[in-house]
């Protein structure tokens, strides 16, 4: 408990604590940080626009909210920001079970107690974090779960079984005056949406065959896949009728929110650079438009931060074999990703057999469309001309230290260098990363040969 806070509900009282609801304090926080400039969703990458402006509408308006989109669009993690909204410590009368406001006691016990201790009723502090109640809804979830059932042991203890304090909280009414989360609503099966609308609407709690009235004041949001949304569940009617809002969320609408999103999500092992991380977005996004992908799952945002520590496992592993002291990821590490991958997507019908073919050649796209949009300008024929007298061998098992030394003296190097923030380092890690991306760009673009080395799995540019 926060040390100066106060401890019983009459020095509450003189503090000049108001009481307010938990969507009037939402509000409230939200134009506060609206007005000032703060941003109320850190780390909500892509939605600026779109999505942030519905939402921050709908809870303007106190209406509970369903959050609606593919898989990987970052429903969740939107959902979870709510929390900032509301105020960082409010008041509860100690040892509530469901955490009642001191100046508004709903249980029979607190209202006993309240009338009993009067100004002395005990106070404590309940931090934010600990406001928001997130359930993930599956089949099997009971009604006992989200609403509450009779207690046995409150029962043993002498307790007569109608009496209303019997009963056991479930999560819904343990997260009065705060958030509820409900992940997948339509997997929750309808007669668990019925009960849950007789809290959330009735004000009441029917268990064992009595009803207890329950004012709840919680706000209500929940995320669903426009798939099993009109597929394999459903939202009641009369629920889906109580949702003051259903916001639509997407994909990054653009390339560098897709960078920005993997660039903060992941945990590398080792640095990858810029521009293998625009091949990963890309490749990311070419996914999402290809007909040999099932579209109706989509394609994770998480495929592609998972993606890029794919390659900085596979840079830390290369230089782990090779001896570097400092792992560097290459455009050669981008081979690791298709097949480690592959089973975080759903191909179309009829795709059998062809998945590493789909992928490969989507990345390969990738890298050449990252190349061209990275290097447009630069004369590269010099240089093609260069390796094509003097290969450039590199692969899994060559030191970027190999690949620096075997470069032609081509001027234009230099700025493909500067290009890709490899210029005025002495490690060879960011200079070979480059050049390989610039030898791969003429690799697919004027179809030069292949030769693999007698270890099998090297590459000579030439």
């Amino acid at each position: 408990m926060p040390s100066g806070f106060p401890r019983t509900v009459g020095a509450l009282r003189a503090s000049g604590h108001e009481l307010r609801g938990v969507k009037d304090e939402i509000r409230s926080n939200l134009l506060a940080a609206l007005s000032e400039g703060r941003d109320p969703w850190p780390g909500i990458v892509g939605f600026e626009s779109t999505v942030i402006p519905q939402l921050e509408r709908a809870l303007i308006a106190g209406h509970d909210v369903v959050l609606l989109g593919e898989r990987g669009q970052g429903k969740t993690r939107l959902l979870r920001s709510l929390v900032n909204l509301l105020d960082e410590w409010s008041p509860v009368i100690e040892g509530s079970e469901i955490g009642e406001h001191p100046y508004a006691p709903i249980t029979p016990a607190s209202k006993r107690r309240a009338a009993e201790l009067g100004d002395d009723l005990p106070v404590a502090w309940r931090h934010r974090d600990e406001r928001y109640t997130e359930k993930l809804a599956t089949p099997d979830t009971a009604v006992a779960d989200l609403i509450g059932d009779v207690d046995p042991v409150k029962v043993a203890e002498g307790r007569s079984l109608g009496d209303p304090e019997t009963i056991h909280y479930g999560l819904v009414p343990r997260a009065h005056r705060g958030i509820v989360t409900i992940n997948e609503l339509p997997d929750l099966a309808e007669r668990i949406q019925v009960a849950l609308l007789n809290v959330m609407e009735e004000r009441d709690i029917q268990v064992r065959g009595y009803t207890l009235r329950l004012p709840l004041d919680v706000l209500l949001v929940a995320s669903a896949n426009p798939e099993d949304y009109t597929n394999r569940g459903r939202i009641i009617t009369p629920l889906k009728d109580r949702f003051g809002a259903e916001v639509r969320t997407h994909y990054p609408l653009e390339l560098s929110d897709e960078i920005a999103l993997v660039q903060q999500e992941a945990e590398l092992v080792a640095e990858v650079p810029r521009h293998l991380i625009e091949v990963i977005a890309r490749f990311t996004r070419s996914l999402r438009e290809s007909s040999a992908i099932d579209q109706g799952s989509g394609v994770s945002a998480r495929f592609a931060v998972a993606a890029a520590e794919t390659v900085a496992a596979a840079a830390l592993r290369r230089a782990a074999i090779t001896g570097e002291e400092r792992a560097f990821a290459r455009p050669v590490d981008l081979e690791a990703v298709p097949a480690v991958l592959r089973g975080k997507l759903e191909f179309a019908s009829g795709e059998e057999g062809r998945e590493m073919e789909h992928l490969e050649h989507l990345l390969r796209r990738a890298t050449a469309d990252t190349a061209r949009a990275r290097l447009r300008g630069i004369d590269l024929n010099p240089l093609a001309e260069a390796v094509a007298e003097a290969p450039v061998r590199t692969g899994e098992r060559v030191p970027a230290v190999e690949v620096v030394s075997a470069l032609p003296a081509a001027p234009e190097l230099t700025e493909v260098a500067r290009r890709l923030d490899a210029a005025g380092t002495e490690d060879p890690g960011p200079m070979a990363s480059a050049a390989e991306l610039a030898l791969e760009l003429l690799y697919l673009t004027r179809r030069l040969a292949k030769e693999a080395s007698d270890e099998g799995d090297a590459v000579s540019y030439g």
